[in-house]
């Protein structure tokens, strides 16, 4: 595997200088400490046993203040609404799975809660990423404080280089989450991050802010839910999460935290709801780990090639841990995979014997009841490792009948056709294929109804929002807190733009922010809807003509041609008939040409003139490109 570059990042670790990639494999505090350290917070440590609400939750007061009346609050701004409490703005991660980006602002204090991006529909040819419109706090990037990450799934940080060539605000998140947005920046040379790694339970001051970093189980390691305490009340965030009673490394999620909250008293949860509609809970990683057991005894003779997230670092080491105890060697093929186990394995988030690593050039080198591969490529895309093995592009892999491929992985909405045709394709070559459909061998990360009604249950918000889920989604789950006790209109469903106010006694919806979605295609970053976009599904849609001819600038007579080039939209055994009939109309349109003609309006007419024939002929509209040569 390739080494990591030195590129500095700035970690929370007793100090907030600049720290290089190598100090991640510092040693953390000892098991029963916790340490608080960030901006200008004095660092702290106290006995986990003697934590407490406040010590967890502390918020900077002056020397003489006896309570929280006597803080001085900030002044409240008014950006175009008469705000007078909390305001929650939502630039992404409501209506669609995806491109989640959450906005807190009181007074002249902004907090950025994630920054992840969405994926190209299929009526976006060509586009790479789309991420949400941040126009509106790139405006008032002087009034952002922090960002806060939940976890570094792409659709929580994938926008990070796009919105932190503007914004120089910190950023605080687990040690996982900074050495992999870090590797995302690398791409980025000219963007310089301030991160700041936090662990569970710490609290960190951010502007008017204290945000509590609470610890979740989900499909990736260092996973958070916040606890925002702002001026108006307590705010939960819940993150990605389920509960893992039998998680494979680490704590399960801290509900014991979650009941001292609610008990306190918690203004407003904002909670995930991308399993709502799925009843009983989400099955525990451990099961897996059991079902790849089983499957690799019984296919002791066959290859194993295992694809999966490569961001399931925990299903990785159960993969791992596999591998050495039925003596197979592991190679790794997909580059996303190489660099995320080489991250986890320089921060202690994955453990195993080097030896059994193997470069995936030489697994031919071995017997195949010998070699694991820990392939990318379970959402079916094109040109990743398992993709290339199917279509033969790797030199010492070809899959047959002696292949035992495992999908242990869930298709991304979307992408469910794609899977299937990669798993046909699969079958096809002989490999037997098990997927998530066949047995356990992938568990969701996210929660289902008895989690969330155990959060709900364990927090008792007084007012409630839905995020993170399609509308469908968002809708069951109001309902769903209905039941579990919220009132409903203390319940408000946001949508993209959505500026909710909230104070402590009151939840209403302001004017909406500037909002919307943008794509990244190549190098450039531009509109949704926009004439590049537009052009491209047309010329998938109904094709394109080239029409090539001479006119004579003094007469405005044809000299030569018309030549037409259709492609894509007129089938062979028409070709002939109908480019005839097309040549004939441009030369007829052009015998009313008189002299000294106008460009412009002889393009307008033969594509007016063409466009009328071809419809007429194919019920297609393409693209018509004119070319005039003056003779």
């Amino acid at each position: 595997m390739e080494n990591l570059t030195n590129e500095s990042v700035v970690l929370n670790e007793n100090t907030n200088a600049t720290t290089s990639t190598n100090n991640l494999n510092k040693q953390p505090a000892t098991p029963n400490q916790e340490t608080v350290t960030a901006g200008n917070i004095q660092k702290r440590t106290f006995n986990r046993r003697e934590r407490g609400f406040r010590a967890r939750n502390s918020v900077r007061m002056p020397q003489n203040a006896q309570n929280d009346s006597e803080v001085k609050q900030p002044k409240v701004r008014n950006f175009g609404g008469r705000a007078k409490g909390l305001q929650v703005m939502f630039f992404g991660g409501v209506g669609k799975v995806g491109d989640n980006i959450t906005a807190f602002r009181y007074g002249d204090d902004i907090l950025v809660v994630d920054c992840g991006v969405g994926f190209a529909e299929p009526d976006m040819p060509g586009v790479d990423l789309v991420i949400p419109d941040m126009t509106w706090l790139k405006q008032h990037k002087d009034l952002i404080k922090g960002i806060c990450i939940t976890h570094a799934h792409e659709d929580h940080i994938g926008s990070l280089p796009y919105f932190l060539d503007e914004v120089k605000a910190p950023l605080y998140a687990s040690k996982l989450s900074l050495a992999l947005i870090e590797n995302k920046l690398r791409e980025f040379p000219k963007i310089k991050m301030k991160g700041h790694a936090v662990n569970p339970g710490n609290a960190v001051q951010i502007g008017c802010f204290n945000v509590e970093f609470i610890h979740v189980n989900h499909s990736i390691p260092g996973a958070y839910a916040l606890a925002i305490t702002t001026p108006v009340g307590v705010v939960f965030v819940s993150g990605d999460f389920k509960i893992d009673f039998t998680p494979i490394a680490g704590d399960t999620t801290d509900l014991s935290r979650m009941g001292e909250l609610g008990r306190k008293g918690v203004l407003l949860m904002m909670c995930e709801s991308t399993n709502i509609e799925r009843r009983g809970m989400a099955m525990s990683e451990s099961v897996v780990g059991e079902t790849l057991a089983e499957i690799m005894e019984e296919s002791k003779n066959n290859r194993i090639i295992i694809t999966s997230f490569a961001s399931n670092v925990h299903r990785v080491q159960q993969i791992m841990d596999l591998a050495r105890k039925f003596g197979r060697k592991v190679a790794f093929s997909g580059r996303s995979m190489i660099n995320t186990m080489e991250l986890a394995m320089k921060i202690g988030e994955i453990k195993f014997d080097h030896k059994l690593i193997i470069d995936i050039e030489k697994v031919d080198k071995y017997k195949d009841s010998e070699i694991l591969i820990l392939a990318t490529g379970s959402q079916g895309q094109e040109h990743t490792a398992l993709d290339r093995m199917v279509k033969g592009e790797i030199a010492n892999i070809r899959i047959g009948s002696n292949d035992t491929v495992i999908f242990s992985s869930s298709p991304v909405p979307g992408n469910e056709k794609s899977v299937t045709n990669i798993i046909n394709q699969l079958i096809t070559l002989g490999a037997k294929v098990i997927y998530d459909d066949l047995s356990d061998v992938h568990a969701s990360g996210h929660a289902c109804q008895t989690e969330f009604m155990i959060v709900h249950k364990l927090l008792r918000p007084k007012f409630f929002m839905p995020m993170h889920g399609e509308v469908k989604h968002l809708k069951y789950h109001e309902q769903f807190a209905i039941k579990m006790g919220v009132k409903p209109q203390n319940i408000i469903v946001p949508h993209v733009g959505s500026v909710i106010e909230v104070t402590p006694n009151s939840m209403r919806a302001l004017k909406d922010v500037m909002s919307g979605e943008k794509i990244v295609d190549g190098k450039t970053i531009c509109d949704l809807d926009n004439s590049v976009i537009r052009d491209r599904l047309q010329l998938a849609e109904d094709g394109i003509c080239v029409v090539v001819f001479g006119i004579n600038p003094n007469t405005g007579k044809l000299v030569t041609g018309p030549e037409l080039i259709p492609r894509g939209f007129i089938y062979p055994n028409e070709m002939s008939d109908i480019v005839r009939e097309a040549k004939q109309a441009v030369i007829d349109a052009m015998a009313q040409n008189g002299p000294k003609p106008d460009w412009n309006e002889i393009k307008s007419t033969v594509r007016k003139v063409l466009t009328n024939l071809f419809f007429k002929r194919t019920k297609r509209k393409p693209m018509i490109i004119p070319i005039i040569l003056e003779v």
